[in-house]
């Protein structure tokens, strides 16, 4: 392949950061299949590894290259549905956020493209994730993972109103231990100028709920991030807006800070 399926930069620090949303690679045997609409890429995580940039020294991160229309980083393998019920994307998305076609009339993925998919993008990255993770838990005996999301402020078709602009999911506590969610409350919380939320319409996609497992050291705690904080526009160029994202960044440094300080008491 052309471009590599993830990117890894090692570090020492307890905490790994993951991104699996802000790639916008996709292969041109895929592009070709994909619809004006689905060219858009509307729903990448737009600049978010950007927005982390060296906030933490020292952290792991794992950025997926490939776009989430290729396949999901962030769903079950199996393609079972992150939220029974509500209207969300599958594992090789149909529609975008809007519920809007992104493939040509009779170009949608089969079930053999799905599985070619899982081999060659979903399933080395989650690879490379929890060999980090595992890297991480063996030098500080605990793993904290952060999974780095964000979506636009308003999507009808996923949920009511505007959203909050700090969504921590833990899937109800089970993902981490109380400290990690307390500290991440404390900071989003006390920032003027933001709301939050913990657990409401996003609860931790499946990597979150996947590799949270407090009883063997490793935690994770997803932050799915309203793109109105950081953004100049939540429409194309989907333009990152620096004064935004700097009065944002304060407050996940301070997020992060306050996690890795959490580490050592957690060891099992």
């Amino acid at each position: 392949m052309s471009t590599p399926v993830f990117e890894i930069r090692r570090g020492t620090s307890p905490v790994v950061l993951a991104f699996p949303h802000t790639g916008t690679d996709v292969p041109p045997a895929i592009y070709d299949r994909l619809n004006d609409n689905g060219r858009i890429l509307a729903d990448t995580d737009w600049h978010i590894h950007r927005l982390y940039d060296g906030l933490l020294d020292d952290a792991t991160t794992v950025r997926a290259t490939f776009h989430r229309y290729v396949i999901d980083a962030n769903r079950d393998p199996a393609g079972v549905s992150l939220y029974p019920g509500q209207n969300t994307t599958g594992l090789v998305p149909e529609t975008d956020f809007d519920g809007k076609p992104i493939w040509k009339d009779g170009q949608a993925p089969d079930e053999a493209d799905i599985a070619a998919r899982l081999r060659d993008f979903h399933a080395p990255y989650h690879a490379a994730l929890a060999a980090e993770i595992e890297r991480v838990r063996a030098i500080h005996g605990v793993a904290i993972l952060y999974d780095c999301h964000s979506i636009r402020s308003h999507i009808p078709f996923l949920f009511e109103g505007k959203l909050p602009d700090f969504n921590i999911g833990t899937d109800m506590g089970r993902t981490c231990d109380g400290a990690i969610e307390q500290a991440t409350l404390t900071v989003v919380e006390a920032a003027q100028g933001y709301d939050s939320v913990l657990n409401g319409r996003f609860k931790g996609g499946w990597t979150t709920r996947h590799y949270g497992r407090p009883e063997t050291g490793v935690h994770a705690i997803q932050m799915e991030l309203a793109q109105s904080t950081h953004l100049q526009t939540e429409t194309p160029p989907f333009a990152y807006d620096a004064a935004k994202a700097d009065r944002l960044r304060i407050h996940l440094k301070d997020i992060l800070v306050r996690i890795e300080q959490i580490a050592p008491g957690l060891k099992r």
